[in-house]
């Protein structure tokens, strides 16, 4: 079996750098498999979310009336926003990518903050979102009133799946009067959406999440001269996974909030 001294080893690293790992000849070969393993990760990815759109799919059909009603019931102004600062933060990867092919420390930097600036405004907006439907299950207007504990009255409204569901009467024929739970399938309809809307969006939440955590090493890197106009696949390959993560919201946003 063949074996490598280490005279050739550091024959090898001084050729082609310290970043090019002992089991691939060339830097092109290594970033060729990071890229195919990346890809093939990214596709398992889209199987993971498939299959609630299969789910989603399938329950719309069998209830379009309480798909309607209920979708009137999310803040799609807050989502709307959300949504231009996913494509804002995808341009900023885009632009981290091409200033680390061109060895711009500077403005490798500053697009990677930027993006994580972004990313977690999206996660505060879609707190204040999902603090919304817990704070209605309190009998609160609002979140702010929910935490102090002030201006809360009986709960009409609970849009959290579970025994508490109360689906508002003003907002469907289905419920038996104002603030009683709906009953029969269009009850069942109702909390089927937003049992889809939590696990979907918080699914993606905490894919945003480790989205932060990857682009928060590769600016450590950064900061540690790790990349050259002749490495910088973690910057691309980390940029593959931010615009999934995009490209994902992109579907969601229609599909729950423009009903």
């Amino acid at each position: 079996m063949a074996t490598i001294t280490h005279e050739e080893a550091h024959v090898h690293t001084h050729s082609h750098g310290p970043e090019l790992q002992h089991q691939f000849e060339t830097p092109e070969q290594q970033k060729e498999a990071a890229t195919l393993g990346m890809w093939a990760f990214l596709v398992t990815e889209i199987m993971l979310f498939g299959g609630i759109f299969m789910a989603y799919i399938v329950y719309r059909w069998a209830f379009p009336e309480a798909w309607e009603e209920a979708a009137a019931l999310l803040n799609t102004p807050l989502a709307a926003v959300n949504t231009v600062v996913l494509l804002v933060s995808s341009l900023t990867v885009a632009l981290a990518v091409n200033a680390a092919e061109e060895g711009n420390k500077r403005r490798l930097l500053t697009m990677l903050v930027l993006t994580m600036l972004l990313g977690v405004t999206f996660l505060v907006i879609k707190g204040y979102e999902y603090s919304e439907k817990f704070a209605h299950c309190a009998g609160a207007k609002d979140p702010i009133s929910w935490i102090t504990g002030s201006d809360l009255h009986e709960s009409h409204e609970c849009l959290v799946p579970g025994r508490g569901f109360m689906f508002p009467a003003e907002h469907g024929a289905a419920s038996g009067g104002h603030g009683a739970p709906a009953t029969g399938l269009m009850q069942s309809g109702h909390q089927l959406f937003f049992f889809l809307y939590f696990c979907a969006t918080g699914l993606h939440a905490i894919h945003m999440l480790i989205g932060l955590g990857v682009m928060g090493t590769i600016t450590t890197m950064a900061l540690r001269n790790k990349f050259s106009p002749t490495y910088y696949t973690p910057v691309e390959i980390g940029g593959l996974y931010w615009h999934l993560i995009d490209i994902i919201w992109v579907f969601l946003f229609p599909l729950f909030y423009l009903v």
